[in-house]
């Protein structure tokens, strides 16, 4: 009995061992880099105020694009990220009528909590608040000539991987971003509009 006992100890160790090692090479740790792609959609509020002491409603149009994002986990339950992405062009209804256009620019930084970091877990949920800097530009208007003020607010995200190995994996993830920008029209100050959108992205992810 006592000469099949050492074997069965060794065996269970080094799968026990092997186990160990295969959870902690699938495992979010400090000093990876996670880069993430995908399809970007940025669907501002309904209401995004009124210009001109109230005579003009403004209703600001959604847009989808690439979204990248890459983040470094500095501990194994805390990274940060920047989110950016090609252009979004949004369409602007003036009192319902399309009247006026801009494209922006959104890059986003967030600190993130991964509450499953440094395990094995499959799904690797993470959570992250920072601060957004909107840049405004190429602003058309049948009106005149429209400007949009870059803004700097906050942002709150919230996400998901999916892992397949050691390196991919899918995603999801969403992000509330407080967006107010300055108006004017040929010169002309006319009030402040809030998009405050939500950005929906869905796609891959690579670590590294």
């Amino acid at each position: 009995m006592r000469n099949h006992t050492l074997p069965t100890l060794v065996t269970a160790g080094l799968a026990a061992t092997a186990l160990l090692a295969s959870s902690q090479a699938l495992a979010y740790n400090q000093g990876d880099f996670i880069t993430r792609v995908g399809v970007a959609h940025v669907d501002p509020k309904s209401n995004n105020g009124s210009l001109a002491d109230g005579t003009i409603d403004v209703d600001v149009r959604s847009d989808t694009n690439l979204g990248f994002t890459l983040g470094y986990l500095f501990h194994d339950n805390f990274g940060v990220e920047l989110l950016a992405a090609l252009p979004f062009k949004h369409d602007i209804r003036l009192n319902g009528e399309d009247l006026a256009s801009t494209k922006h620019l959104p890059p986003t930084l967030t600190v993130q909590y991964y509450p499953l970091g440094g395990t094995g877990a499959q799904l690797q949920p993470y959570a992250g608040i920072g601060l957004n800097y909107t840049h405004f530009f190429s602003e058309k208007s049948e009106l005149g000539n429209l400007e949009l003020d870059s803004s700097w607010g906050l942002a709150g995200q919230l996400g998901l991987d999916v892992r397949l190995d050691d390196n991919w994996g899918l995603n999801a993830a969403a992000w509330y971003i407080d967006i107010d920008t300055d108006v004017s029209l040929d010169g002309n100050d006319l009030g402040k509009v809030s998009i405050d959108p939500w950005v929906f992205m869905a796609g891959i992810s690579y670590r590294f």
